[in-house]
């Protein structure tokens, strides 16, 4: 089951609604992406602790775990969990790597659905996410956030992830809230607290 949660960190979720959504006209929209797109070239590293959500079905209790997300251009995105538990996965040279508690093991990333949430991940860091061809993109906004809904086109991919939304502070273009919701119905929410950006990155932080 901890791997099933962690894994699902990946099958990203949707829509907790916090604020009442508005679309975005296209004029907005399109401003938004080219600021979010311009403002995020020049990152090469992204740090930010986490505060991690699930909500299942079959359980009466929300499962919450934290952990450290670390993300260094142009595709090494690491994820890992403290508590209350000890579980990594990082993200190189398209492979998945697994730190289950001290078991390791790799998996390859290209055919895996996983590979399409990593690129998006990463994409968030530097504006291409609006650009993945594997999504539809809407854009909303409220009265604390901006909002990017990323809907999959390709039915394999909808078998696992229903949508994946972004939340923008405004006025800002780092990344503060994912929410994502599973074809199960189920969703996670993900809150990133304390990023920070272009600070040194031990190699450590992307090695089991």
């Amino acid at each position: 089951m901890i791997k099933n949660i962690a894994l699902g960190t990946f099958i990203l979720i949707s829509s907790f609604v916090f604020a009442q959504n508005t679309a975005m006209s296209g004029t907005e929209a399109k401003a938004f992406v080219a600021k979010v797109s311009s403002e995020t070239k020049g990152i090469k590293t992204l740090q930010s602790d986490f505060i991690q959500t699930k909500k299942m079905d079959f359980l009466d209790k929300n499962i919450v775990t934290q952990g450290k997300m670390s993300l260094k251009t142009p595709n090494t995105l690491s994820w890992k969990y403290t508590k209350p538990y000890q579980y990594s996965i990082v993200f190189k040279e398209n492979k998945i790597y697994i730190n289950d508690q001290g078991k390791k093991s790799s998996v390859d990333a290209k055919s895996k659905t996983f590979e399409k949430i990593n690129k998006l991940i990463v994409g968030s860091s530097n504006g291409q996410m609006f650009n993945d061809p594997e999504f539809s993109v809407s854009y909303f906004k409220n009265g604390n956030f901006n909002v990017a809904k990323f809907t999959p086109k390709s039915a394999q991919l909808l078998k696992y992830i229903k949508q994946i939304e972004l939340q923008f502070p405004k006025n800002e273009t780092a990344v503060s809230q994912v929410n994502m919701t599973e074809a199960s119905g189920d969703t996670t929410n993900i809150v990133f607290k304390n990023t920070k950006i272009n600070a040194p990155i031990s190699a450590s932080e992307f090695s089991l």
